[in-house]
């Protein structure tokens, strides 16, 4: 997909909130301060366009961007930041699972793991949540330009195996600095998109 046109719709907490035109949809989902947003405006090729902050726990509600008239890219609240309300972390559990679960235009879930740290409980839960959701789903790993080459190579099999996944399940290294990985992604999101 050429990206020729890429605005912010709407954000919302409740799915009938939710945009009702039937596009298709791919949800970016993963920790606070993973690179959510700062991927979606590398893969939109527009700065700014997703907001993003050195601080966690940014994007506080489901985000619709419209790509091209035809698509919605959508960027969900980050799980596992510790520094706001358990009311507020069970809210955003909670608002996650129902877009993950109920959601019938999502195509593809891409799941950001921070490539630096082991995957945690937190990592776990989501990908219980979207197999139960049934959804394709793709495992980025982010910032491996923070890595040397030696712990780069090994990303993806570690990976694998912290995360139970089977040994040919792809994850995709990634960064959002050298764009390393971006023209893999954008083949998986194509091919969801056919």
């Amino acid at each position: 997909m050429r990206v020729v046109q890429a605005s912010f719709v709407k954000s919302a907490l409740r799915p009938e909130h939710y945009p009702r035109d039937g596009r298709p949809e791919l949800a970016f989902v993963g920790r606070s301060n993973v690179g959510k947003s700062t991927m979606l405006n590398v893969l939109l090729n527009r700065k700014g366009l997703a907001k993003t902050s050195k601080t966690p726990g940014k994007t506080q509600t489901v985000n619709f961007f419209d790509v091209n008239g035809t698509v919605y890219f959508v960027d969900l609240p980050g799980y596992g930041y510790a520094r706001v309300s358990k009311t507020l972390q069970e809210q955003w559990a909670r608002i996650l699972t129902s877009y993950l679960v109920g959601r019938a235009p999502l195509r593809l879930v891409v799941h950001l793991v921070d490539a630096r740290h082991k995957p945690g409980a937190n990592d776990q839960e989501l990908l219980d949540v979207i197999e139960r959701a049934e959804k394709p789903t793709i495992i980025v790993a982010t910032k491996v330009d923070k890595l040397s080459a030696a712990e780069r190579a090994h990303v993806a099999d570690e990976l694998r195996e912290n995360l139970g996944l089977c040994d040919d399940a792809l994850i995709i290294p990634f960064s959002s600095v050298t764009k390393v990985g971006l023209r893999e992604l954008w083949n998986v999101i194509d091919e969801q998109l056919r």
